[in-house]
């Protein structure tokens, strides 16, 4: 359990939609779905329709601040399934990195893979950020299509992943972060205080972030059922 799973969900039902091609840019191919994650027929490109309108009028802001850069997207809707997918690809990583046996240090290996990927839980009352479809984990690229500068890569499992990490230290990567966060916040999200590329609206995470009495998304696979 996070501390943000304390709140209560207050289920809107509000559908998950395409994020349409066009104004924004993709890591292509799909990260996860390229190392055989099991969407099955769901899609990675989704977001709830809420959600969807603030990111593409962050879009618009982005523009207004930075004319021809965009908002890169690397993931969004996540099952619960790719999320334990993903836990156990990150734990074999991390023990053959380290070079031990991925069961005998598993409880050591798993509280580092946390600290970066939330635990695939199905309890209702406790879903993964990214299994509401309120979440995105996003980057920029400049006028010319290419990734902007931002001091390290998504996922990676280190303290620089924390947003502000690069404050004293690199100007440029830490005003990229802060670029990000600009657009971000001001339709509302809220950055995930030890991500630097990952934003919600309506979740538990973005409710506790916010300090707001409740959540409007839960698990959206639960809306399917």
């Amino acid at each position: 359990m996070r501390p943000y799973h304390r709140l209560p969900i207050r289920e809107c039902r509000e559908p998950l939609q395409p994020i349409p091609r066009g104004s924004l840019a993709w890591v292509e191919p799909h990260p996860y779905a390229s190392l055989g994650a099991p969407y099955g027929d769901r899609d990675p490109d989704w977001l709830r329709s809420g959600v969807l309108k603030r990111l593409l009028e962050a879009q618009a802001t982005l523009s207004q601040l930075a004319p021809g850069w965009r908002l890169q997207i690397f993931d969004a809707y996540r099952p619960v399934e790719v999320q334990a997918f993903m836990v156990q690809h990150t734990l074999g990583s991390l023990a053959r990195e380290r070079g031990v046996d991925p069961e005998t240090g598993r409880e050591k290996l798993l509280s580092e893979v946390y600290r970066i990927w939330s635990p695939p839980n199905l309890d209702p009352a406790a879903p993964p950020p990214h299994s509401t479809g309120a979440a995105v984990d996003l980057t920029l690229v400049d006028a010319q299509g290419q990734p902007v500068f931002m001091g390290s890569p998504i996922d990676e499992l280190s303290e620089r992943s924390a947003p502000d990490y690069y404050a004293e230290s690199d100007p440029v990567a830490h005003g990229h972060r802060q670029l990000l966060n600009q657009v971000m916040t001001a339709q509302g999200f809220a950055r995930h205080p030890g991500e630097w590329w990952h934003f919600s609206w309506g979740d538990q995470l973005w409710a506790w972030v916010q300090g707001e009495p409740q959540a409007y998304y839960g698990r959206y696979s639960l809306l399917e059922a």
